[in-house]
Formats: C-alpha cells, structure tokens, sequence
C-alpha cells in the first residue's frame, strides 16, 4: 500500500482581503515538499488568484501571484479551475496566468498546468482525493 496521499487544496476566495489565498499557497509547498500528490482547484472568487497582471500597488499587498509560477518546480502540476466559475465572472481562461511545467519524461517538454472543468467534473475530481482542503 502506498504512503502518497491525494492532497487537494479547493481555492474559493479572492487572493486579497484575507489571508486564505496566500496561507493556501504556503501549505500546498509544504504538502509538496514532503512527497504527496498535490493538485490545487480554483472555485467561485478562487479563480481570481491565477488571473494575469495582478497589480497590489494601490492596496499596499504584497503581490504573491509569480509564487504561482513556482507551483510546476514543486511537482504541483495538476491545477482545476471551474469552468462556470469562470462564466459567472466573465473570464476565460486566456484571462488566467500561463502556469506550466516542465515533463523530464519527454525532453522537458512544457505543459500546461490548467485543465478547466465543469462543476459535475469537479464533483469527481473531489471524490478522487484522500483530503480536501478548503480554504
């Protein structure tokens, strides 16, 4: 039996105004770092934290979202964003950031990290996992 459990950290928050955004970020490393199988999703205000251009100037924030871009060196290579999530908000998926990784399997080879789901996806992916994190 194997020691890897299936780790998902469910994003439902905007990036800024608490602190769910960023501390979820943190833990995902941290699960990654000690070999788990991690994979993050994006809901409701959650798909706002891998938009492109994010800009915190005026908010007095510290920006953490090229920590993102970080997620594919860590082996977080599995990144589920809702696709009605998107809709309600008026976004595509050219409006997030171009997350990807590099598959040593196939001569580095860059990847794409999204893969948008409908909400009936969604559901299975959720019952696929070990643990689910909401944040």
């Amino acid at each position: 039996m194997s020691d890897i459990k299936k780790f998902l950290y469910l994003n439902r928050r905007a990036p800024y105004g608490t602190i769910y955004a960023w501390e979820a970020l943190e833990v995902v490393l941290i699960g990654a770092a000690f070999d788990q199988e991690v994979s993050l999703a994006f809901v409701d205000d959650g798909v706002y934290q891998i938009l492109k251009g994010q800009d915190t100037a005026e908010t007095g924030m510290k920006n953490f979202s090229p920590t993102y871009s970080a997620l594919g060196d860590y082996d977080v290579t599995q990144l589920y964003v809702e696709k009605e999530s998107l809709e309600e908000r008026g976004l595509t998926v050219d409006d997030l950031m171009p997350l990807k990784w590099e598959d040593e399997d196939d001569d580095w080879a860059e990847r794409d990290s999204i893969r948008v789901v409908s909400r009936e996806e969604m559901a299975k992916i959720m019952e696929g996992q070990d643990v689910v994190f909401s944040f």
